[in-house]
């Protein structure tokens, strides 16, 4: 553990409204009777989430969780909690005079994020690691040290929206859609919601950036991290194989319609359902693109687009936040995809398997993927896609 000492008396934060920066953090007494922990990435998000805590007039203790190794990864651009984001997170630390803590979890990120990312792609399945991470290293342990240091909430950079009701606590998409990061925070339970806080969720990035800039933070302009944070150069068939080097064994291609093989690839973990770049089989009457994943024969099966059409996905491990309610319901089937009217068959949450059925063929549906599922702005909950089923006639 590395640690940042409060400065005695050094610079502050550019000034804020203390009211107004501690209505950001729904806090439940007097600002100065309560302390606030904020997860430090090194990233601009999570050092204005520091800043407006600060100038709320809370007591503020920031703390870095270094997931991968700290020196590979110094200087990598697009990254986060590692190198030189470390060293901007103890910066922005000292600048506001906060204590900053950082904690070593290589070794559990290793065993409970990248492990098991290979492992998922040597399935043939499509993982998404940043939900593993925040359903585990990240929040279980950051739950647990803010509570250990008697902290009223915990507070992230995400760009989500925590609502109260009359029902209990919400999740909600962010106000900027372009931000939205619901996706990855849908397997948060109502005991964490109850005690996170999402303060920048009702901003625009513009917004953050100029709050970056009044509060003289360093990394006010940085680049915001891409892709996977352990794969910020976006090679994940290099990562995986680096993990488990038999992820390179290479394999056939085959016409999922016709069984004629078509070509060899180098390793199924090149490949994902829905992919049709990096082929190479030329010569074809229609673009083909990959259909599934045959990972015990190492087959990597193609088609015509309208073999990818699905019109249903099973989900496995799902959770709910939140009565079901009766309005309509969307799920989005990835990160960046559209929300698209579903029905729910099963009963949602407490890791039970339930079946999402589309009002229209969806396409590109991957295994490994998760589900999210919404009612207008508000996350409902959601599983991993276990399997689909494909649209037939």
């Amino acid at each position: 553990m590395h640690t940042s000492a409060p400065l005695a008396a050094g610079p502050r934060a550019a000034p804020q409204d203390a009211r107004a920066a501690a209505a950001l953090f729904d806090l439940p007494r007097a600002a100065a009777d309560c302390r606030i922990v904020v997860a430090m990435s090194g990233g601009v998000d999570s050092s204005v989430v520091a800043a407006l805590a600060h100038a709320s007039g809370a007591e503020v203790i920031g703390i870095t969780l270094q997931l991968y190794d700290y020196g590979a990864a110094t200087g990598r651009k697009g990254a986060c909690c590692a190198g030189d984001d470390i060293r901007d997170a103890r910066a922005v630390a000292d600048r506001l005079g906060i204590a900053h803590y950082v904690f070593d979890h290589e070794s559990a990120f290793r065993e409970e994020v990248v492990e098991q990312f290979a492992d998922e792609y040597l399935a043939g399945r499509t993982p998404v690691p940043c939900i593993r991470c925040n359903m585990g290293p990240k929040f279980t342990d950051l739950f647990r040290m803010a509570r250990e240091l008697g902290a009223d909430c915990l507070a992230t950079g995400h760009y989500v929206r925590r609502v109260m009701t009359t029902e209990g606590v919400q999740l909600h998409r962010a106000f900027d859609p372009a931000r939205d990061q619901s996706y990855f925070l849908y397997g948060t339970t109502e005991a964490q919601l109850e005690y996170l806080r999402f303060p920048l969720g009702g901003m625009p990035k513009t917004e953050v950036r100029d709050l970056a800039e009044a509060a003289g933070l360093r990394n006010a302009a940085k680049p915001d991290s891409q892709d996977i944070c352990f794969v910020p150069d976006g090679n994940y068939a290099r990562i995986v194989t680096k993990v488990r080097p038999e992820g390179a064994a290479p394999g056939a291609i085959v016409h999922a319609a016709t069984g004629e093989t078509l070509g060899t690839h180098k390793g199924i973990v090149h490949f994902t359902v829905g992919q049709r770049k990096g082929l190479e089989i030329g010569g074809q009457p229609e673009p083909l693109y990959v259909i599934g994943l045959d990972a015990p024969s190492r087959e990597v099966r193609v088609g015509p687009k309208r073999m990818l059409a699905v019109s249903a996905a099973r989900l496995t491990e799902t959770n709910r936040i939140g009565p079901l309610p009766d309005a309509p319901l969307t799920a989005k089937v990835r990160s960046l995809a559209k929300p698209v009217p579903v029905t729910l068959e099963g009963a949602l949450g407490d890791g039970a398997a339930v079946t999402i059925r589309f009002a229209e063929p969806e396409f590109g549906v991957a295994p490994g993927q998760a589900a999210v599922i919404y009612a207008g702005e508000r996350v409902v909950g959601g599983g991993w896609i276990d399997s689909t089923e494909k649209v037939t006639g």
